[in-house]
């Protein structure tokens, strides 16, 4: 699965946090010996001992629970690689691999201890404590209990960010399903035509004349299970194409499906999909109001209108 689908969005500030976790496998590898460290003691397996030092000094002060302020001892604060410390320990259940983890965050960034934003002002984020997370977040958090603090430090293009994580509650994560399960819909006229190959992989027929305006969701199948909400972590497989049918990219390709926390994607995805229900295929028409605007990226042209085509198959 490519780590940084591109639904996701940008990392804006209120958007934050641990979701940078998902983005930056590439960064990081390796694991800890040790699933349980002490609370002085750090999970990351690639940081340098000039990395570890400098996010020791970092203080986070306030009780748990509530946001807490963080003190960076100079900046520019900058450390090379991401690093991970446990601030304080939690006293609930234990958490295991592969569950769902509500955590509250803040973050500073380290160019001058300004606030980014924070999480404890709307609501926890979800992430799934499996390998598709950095190798030293997973760490840090596994074996750990819920009510477990961390801190980490983030090296990036435009410098280093210090977040704060809170676990809040952790539930199993739900086994995602294989495929899309549920009624066939049948489409109005006027949308591209989805067509499934032997797996599962869809393509599409592209319509002509302009494109829509305003989203588009239209179900091709109406799962069974459970309806969506927007605070949810899905796990889907997806295709998304350009208005005039040109693939860009699918989760069949890597022969996995892809999970993410549904407040990290863009307006398209965060709109679309609430309500819907597990088991569904969902077709989306974005416009570049809901996408990606004006921005470029190498795949996907400015002022696009993209084509998604969306089976849901786990959501917690």
């Amino acid at each position: 699965m490519r780590r940084t689908t591109t639904a996701r969005r940008g990392y804006a500030a209120t958007a934050l946090v641990l979701s940078l976790g998902l983005a930056l496998t590439a960064c990081s590898g390796g694991s800890a010996d040790d699933p349980k460290p002490s609370a002085s003691s750090t999970a990351s397996s690639t940081a340098s001992a000039a990395d570890v030092a400098a996010l020791e000094k970092v203080k986070v002060e306030g009780d748990r629970g509530s946001k807490p302020t963080i003190t960076l001892p100079t900046t520019p604060f900058e450390v090379e690689s991401l690093v991970v410390r446990v601030v304080d320990e939690g006293d609930g259940a234990e958490i295991t691999d592969g569950q769902t983890l509500a955590i509250q965050t803040t973050a500073v960034s380290g160019a001058d201890g300004t606030e980014l934003g924070d999480t404890y002002s709307s609501q926890a984020e979800k992430i799934v404590a499996d390998d598709q997370l950095v190798p030293d977040l997973h760490d840090a958090l596994v074996g750990q209990k819920v009510g477990v603090r961390i801190v980490f430090a983030v090296p990036s293009e435009s410098g280093t960010n210090v977040v704060v994580g809170e676990v809040v509650d952790a539930q199993d994560t739900p086994k995602p399903l294989d495929g899309p399960e549920g009624e066939a819909v049948t489409p109005p006229a006027g949308l591209p035509t989805v067509t499934l190959d032997d797996a599962g992989k869809p393509t599409v027929t592209p319509v002509g004349g302009d494109a829509p305006t305003s989203l588009v969701v239209q179900p091709l199948i109406k799962g069974t299970g459970a309806e969506v909400t927007a605070d949810q972590t899905l796990t889907v497989n997806y295709s998304l194409f350009l208005w005039d049918g040109t693939p860009v990219e699918s989760s069949f390709d890597s022969g996995e499906p892809a999970t993410f926390p549904l407040n990290g994607v863009i307006a398209g995805w965060t709109e679309g999909l609430p309500g819907q229900t597990v088991g569904s295929q969902v077709l989306l028409v974005v416009p570049p109001d809901k996408g990606y605007g004006a921005e470029a990226t190498e795949t996907i042209p400015a002022n696009s209108t993209l084509i998604f085509v969306v089976d849901i198959l786990a959501a917690s």
